[in-house]
């Protein structure tokens, strides 16, 4: 007869094919009817951090939520910050977990629900006659929040008989959300008028118009106003006209791509948070620029949008576009106050359409080429030691073009974000960064590698979160094997607070580490290692991205890089800190 631990195994494996974790006494009988009687795949890692990150990484590789698992008590309080991680960044995901019996706390129990809550993660309690129902119920509740959920199974419950495992309906997913209301009509009448009065119009999206789907409607968008566009970070390749694409904005950059971006007149946000990295600050837009936002959210994020839609970012665009082509303009919500003011926008409109008088759109005129481009770098810096500039689009080269880059956390991540470009948001992630977090990178790569089992999966992390999450430096080998690599950025220090409190004359002493062979550690787990000290070194890496991944071994590259080169988007810290 199955058990409880069964019902909740059969029930999630309906939803869910990949499962991360370390086994333990509180989910063990859970484990086995993963194991015994479904066809879901367990992944084992070694630290229960990387569970939740392994879980993490797989949902923003492939779209696809997954499932984490460790035992109670020691076992789920080291999940806690990759847990707030996943809340912070929006990521659905389940984590099935022991718990404390229903008689009550023992010696070494904690009160698991409450440190759950504490992150901003909520707790689903099975028990014997509902453990099915509220499996989907879990299910449902990360889908639709966007946000990760614990599925505790208390000691003395996981081994009960529970009888037939009841149907169970399909978890449901939220519709897109659909611009409502007579304001929000007037506001989208005003967005779409600003573009097609603008000169210089720019478009940003981020992350969730990714999630929305909205590249296309995006691309026609742009291709309509005669836009320039960009993303975050984690919205990167969203737009498909890549030649009228100004890259990632904030600290990541190009130079030249943000002087362009401080001269649009009008700009329309999706799907973006605008944090403080995004808006350089407050910088990114210059004081005269028009900024529209439209998001899921329940209101704007940064106090320089002067207007606001909620909405999905593909459902607002493709109405936008429709007012635009069809002309479905209704009476602007910024209504002129004077015939006069009127005559001259008309007039003004007449003259932008006049064949023999229209002036060159702005994307057309502007020189892009110029403007993404990033500094070199020399090969080697000043101290003997490797630039990681060079050293970064050397290994751009050289990397094969089906590739899903994961980053840890750390002064480094400015070199693979500036200079290594990926196709789409789905094969570049950054876990750790919504929570300021390093230590997260090697299990990525064990979920980024079961989500994407073809691509060659690069780690990029420096050597303090490198060590920090040792442990799964054996599990990341294990999963990608000839598909994986990963690029530690050695410069023996924890980089960021030594550009930051050292310049401010704190003691340096707890910023420095002894510089470690990662190479020989990789080494000593299956995988193959290579010490980098000159950019010819890097030879080995375009040599290896040419053999059979099926016979190749993991490679890891420990870059022996300078510490004095400081990321753009570090020195913008600096100047706002300092």
């Amino acid at each position: 007869m199955p058990t409880v631990s069964a019902h909740v195994a059969l029930t999630l494996a309906e939803h869910i094919d990949a499962v991360f974790g370390v086994m333990g006494n509180g989910n063990a009988y859970f484990l086995d009817a993963l194991e015994s009687q479904t066809s879901a795949e367990f992944t084992a890692v070694r630290h229960e951090q990387g569970a939740v990150v392994a879980a993490d990484a797989h949902h923003r590789a492939s779209g696809r939520i997954a499932a984490a698992t460790t035992t109670y008590g020691a076992g789920f309080t080291n999940t806690l910050t990759a847990l707030a991680e996943s809340v912070q960044a929006h990521i659905p995901l389940v984590l099935v977990v022991g718990d404390e019996p229903t008689s009550g706390p023992r010696p070494w129990d904690v009160d698991q629900i409450a440190l759950a809550s504490a992150v901003g993660a909520r707790t689903y309690t099975v028990g014997r006659a509902d453990a099915a129902a509220t499996t989907i119920i879990a299910i449902e509740h990360a889908l639709t929040y966007r946000v990760p959920v614990v599925l505790a199974i208390p000691y003395d419950v996981a081994a009960l008989e529970a009888g037939p495992v009841p149907p169970a309906p399909a978890p449901r997913i939220p519709a897109p959300v659909h611009p409502k209301g007579e304001f929000t009509e007037g506001m989208l009448d005003d967005i779409a008028l600003a573009l097609r009065e603008a000169e210089r119009p720019f478009l940003l999206a981020g992350r969730g118009a990714w999630l929305a789907g909205a590249g296309d409607a995006l691309g026609t968008l742009a291709e309509v106003t005669g836009a320039l566009t960009a993303s975050t970070a984690l919205g990167r390749g969203v737009f498909p006209a890549a030649e009228y694409d100004l890259g990632v904005t904030g600290g990541f950059g190009a130079e030249g791509a943000m002087e362009l971006v401080r001269q649009a007149d009008v700009a329309v946000v999706f799907g973006a948070s605008l944090n403080q990295f995004t808006m350089r600050f407050g910088e990114l837009f210059a004081p005269g620029t028009r900024v529209f936002q439209v998001d899921v959210a329940p209101a704007a994020t940064h106090a320089h949008v002067g207007g606001f839609v909620r909405g999905d970012a593909r459902v607002v665009a493709e109405d936008l576009v429709g007012r635009l082509r069809e002309g479905r303009l209704g009476v602007p919500v910024l209504r002129r106050s004077a015939r006069s003011s009127e005559e001259s926008g008309e007039s003004l409109r007449a003259k932008r359409t006049s064949p023999s008088e229209a002036p060159t759109p702005w994307r057309e005129s502007a020189d892009l080429r110029a403007a993404r481009i990033y500094e070199p770098g020399d090969d080697l810096a000043p101290d003997g030691r490797l630039d990681p500039r060079s050293a970064a689009r050397r290994i751009a080269a050289l990397l094969p073009e089906d590739r899903v880059v994961v980053s840890d956390g750390g002064h480094f991540i400015g070199w693979a974000n500036m200079y290594w470009p990926v196709a789409s948001p789905d094969r570049m992630m950054m876990i750790g960064t919504a929570f300021q977090a390093i230590g997260q990178g090697w299990p990525s790569v064990v979920g980024a590698t079961r989500a994407r089992p073809d691509s060659t999966i690069v780690l990029t992390s420096g050597d303090g979160g490198g060590l920090m999450a040792i442990a799964d430096l054996e599990s990341a080998v294990r999963a990608a094997g000839g598909h994986g690599c990963a690029v530690i950025w050695n410069d023996a220090a924890y980089g960021a607070e030594v550009h930051l409190y050292g310049l401010k004359g704190l003691a340096e002493d707890p910023m420095r580490i002894p510089e470690v062979d990662f190479a020989a550690f990789v080494t000593a787990v299956g995988g193959e290692g290579l010490v980098v000290r000159t950019l010819d070194d890097l030879d080995r890496l375009g040599a290896w991205a040419s053999e059979d991944p099926a016979t190749r071994r993991f490679l890891l590259l420990d870059l022996r890089i300078s510490g004095d080169v400081i990321a753009p988007y570090q020195q913008e810290i600096i100047r706002v800190k300092s």
